[in-house]
């Protein structure tokens, strides 16, 4: 009625969600489940009024901040959590946890080949205080044919580290995302050979769309941004460490200073936001799985090749569509933006983002810039020529969205 649709887009449409019922219905159960579980650890942890106001200068006794930290240690299973508004994204909450744990002559390895394209400079780069230039050795295990990990090879590299990373999304990749069974499998095998190695999970775009988290599964540290997942789009900025105590102190450590750690550092306003955003996160996940499998399902009925299916099974809310060229890429993510409700007027151009290897264009309409819990679409200019596209507050906002999208690749054909 408001958007200017053509019928054959509105019918594709309609037959992509009858396609995405089954896979909603999941959504909306893992939601109420994990929506339980948050509840309960707002409960447990008494959080009241004074926990929402913030502290200023040191912030020592910041009571609001520590009680979140323990809120979040309970909803994600973890004995200790820093949770921090003064991450600066997920990237800056990752290195802060390798350098943490990582020390002069250890050797990391990551189990799912090659790290998210920020990541690559922390990890193997040759300047600017990168891992390798602190001495720490670091190597790759290149997945499986099919895109899984490849638990033979981890078997072989993790007899000699310290630390095993595991980035379960996709990241910049068309390979399968890792679900917490998976990640299992994962620290399995890496016990096996090594009971000593501390093993990473890059939790980003994962938190809360399966039941569990992978500290379950034995994973030593998990860590995300809560412009993602856990912030429920209410979160302006931040991240969060969670896991074992003595490894969540040592990142801490890195985080502020040795002797200081987690026990100082103002929250600034952020409170508010930053436990109304946890406690909604679990119904925004759903939104966004919806917004993602609606997407899949439209899209391929549009003829495109998307990673995952539309119905499979989820641990992330990411989804690739391969588009073949430039054109169709800019003309997808200007469809993303014009249906946002953010700067929908604005056009996406591609432009050299800090750690980026290729001009990125992104589209992102988003009540907080940056959040790809909120719509979002990115896509580096390079081969495969894929978008890859996250988040969604609302289903209703997110499905104008993706049809936004989708006309404007409609009219190229046209």
């Amino acid at each position: 009625m408001f958007f200017n649709f053509s019928e054959f887009l509105l019918k594709k449409a309609e037959l992509a969600e009858e396609m995405c019922s089954a896979a909603f219905k999941r959504f909306d159960e893992t939601a109420r489940h994990n929506g339980e579980k948050v509840l309960k650890a707002f409960i447990d942890n008494r959080v009241s009024e004074r926990h929402l106001c913030s502290a200023t200068g040191y912030g020592y006794g910041d009571e609001g901040r520590d009680v979140l930290d323990e809120v979040f240690a309970e909803a994600f299973g973890a004995e200790k959590a820093l949770v921090r508004h003064n991450f600066v994204n997920g990237t800056h909450a990752v290195t802060t946890a390798l350098f943490g744990v990582l020390r002069m002559g250890d050797r990391l390895i990551s189990a799912t080949g090659e790290p998210y394209d920020t990541l690559k400079g922390v990890m193997k780069g040759d300047s600017g205080g990168s891992l390798r230039e602190y001495g720490i050795e670091y190597a790759e295990v290149k997945p499986l044919s099919d895109g899984s990990p490849d638990l033979k090879a981890v078997r072989r590299y993790a007899e000699d580290c310290e630390a095993v990373f595991i980035q379960r999304s996709r990241g910049y990749g068309l390979r399968p995302s890792v679900t917490v069974e998976k990640i299992g499998a994962i620290v399995k095998t890496v016990r096996e050979v090594n009971p000593n190695a501390v093993v990473i999970t890059d939790n980003c775009y994962g938190e809360f769309c399966e039941k569990t988290e992978p500290l379950s599964v034995g994973a030593d540290l998990i860590v995300g941004s809560l412009i993602k997942n856990p912030g429920g789009g209410i979160a302006e900025t931040g991240g969060y460490i969670a896991g074992k105590s003595d490894l969540v102190e040592l990142c801490a450590y890195r985080l502020t200073a040795p002797g200081i750690g987690a026990k100082a550092g103002c929250s600034l306003n952020q409170n508010r936001s930053m436990y109304a955003g946890l406690f909604r996160a679990p119904e925004t996940v759903a939104a966004a799985l919806k917004t993602s499998a609606f997407a899949l399902a439209l899209m391929k009925l549009l003829g495109y090749e998307c990673v995952p299916d539309y119905d499979e099974y989820r641990t992330d809310i990411t989804s690739a569509v391969k588009l073949g060229g430039e054109r169709e890429l800019r003309a997808f993510c200007e469809g993303i933006q014009a249906g946002s409700p953010v700067d929908s007027h604005a056009t996406p151009q591609p432009w050299d983002m800090p750690g980026y290897q290729n001009k990125i264009i992104m589209a992102s309409g988003a009540f907080n810039p940056g959040s790809s819990i909120e719509l979002s679409a990115d896509a580096p200019l390079r081969e495969p020529w894929a978008v890859w596209l996250q988040g969604g507050l609302t289903f209703a906002a997110g499905r104008i969205g993706v049809m936004t999208a989708a006309q404007r690749l409609l009219s190229l054909k046209n």
